[in-house]
């Protein structure tokens, strides 16, 4: 069984979804320490031709918690931020059947940082057609005090995986003879360029999936997920 774990991104590029694609089980960390430089709730979208950021607020908290532990802020306006959306977007070719995806999955009544994102991913696969096996890393019984390589190891033989495939940033992370020693191929996955165009601009690449599905129709998405990566 083919395997793939990564934390929770809210409305992540498309690779995070030929990732969750590529594997037969796909695993959500929940019980994670939360990174404020990290991309958990936050992405890029377009906005005025360039890059822009978007993002949820928190709720302030320790530095120390789990990313299943940290909670919206009180003060998220839902309409204002899917506002923002529409503004930038309005224009797009598929605006009329996207925007309602996105604000189906926004204004879901969830203030735990976790189970929002989680939320998303998963309306996102459905409404993409992935099929993938999506589970919560919490779920999975393992020492907890494990870490990096070892704890993810771990996860793998607790599922009866016999391949791990990673994003291609982790390359520096992981040994492939470590995972060989324990009967688990360890195989990374690397988007190839999707070029789109946007608005008359010049193409920023890498954007939100919120990007990918203004612009495309959603059988070109499906083909992109489905095929416009390597394994290596």
């Amino acid at each position: 069984m083919k395997t793939g774990i990564m934390q929770p991104y809210f409305f992540p590029y498309i690779g995070y979804f030929q990732l969750i694609e590529s594997v037969d089980l796909f695993i959500v960390y929940d019980n994670i320490k939360y990174t404020k430089k990290g991309w958990i709730n936050r992405n890029r979208m377009l906005k005025n031709g360039s890059d822009e950021i978007f993002s949820l607020p928190l709720k302030k908290d320790s530095d120390y918690l789990d990313v299943r532990d940290r909670e919206l802020a009180e003060s998220f306006e839902r309409v204002k931020w899917l506002n923002k959306i529409k503004g930038a977007y309005q224009s797009a070719p598929y605006f009329k059947e996207i925007f309602p995806l996105i604000e189906q999955i926004v204004l879901y009544q969830e203030n735990n940082l976790f189970g929002f994102i989680f939320n998303s991913i998963l309306k996102i696969c459905e409404y993409l057609e992935i099929e993938t096996r999506i589970q919560i890393s919490s779920e999975i019984e393992i020492d907890c005090g494990l870490k990096g390589q070892d704890k993810v190891l771990s996860i793998c033989e607790m599922v009866d995986a016999n391949t791990y495939i990673n994003s291609i940033g982790g390359v520096e992370l992981y040994s492939k003879e470590a995972f060989q020693l324990r009967g688990i191929e360890l195989t990374f996955i690397q988007s190839k360029p999707f070029e789109y165009e946007q608005f008359n601009n010049k193409f920023v690449p890498w954007l939100s999936i919120i990007d990918v599905l203004m612009f495309n129709s959603i059988d070109t998405v499906r083909h992109s997920i489905k095929s416009n990566y390597q394994l290596s």
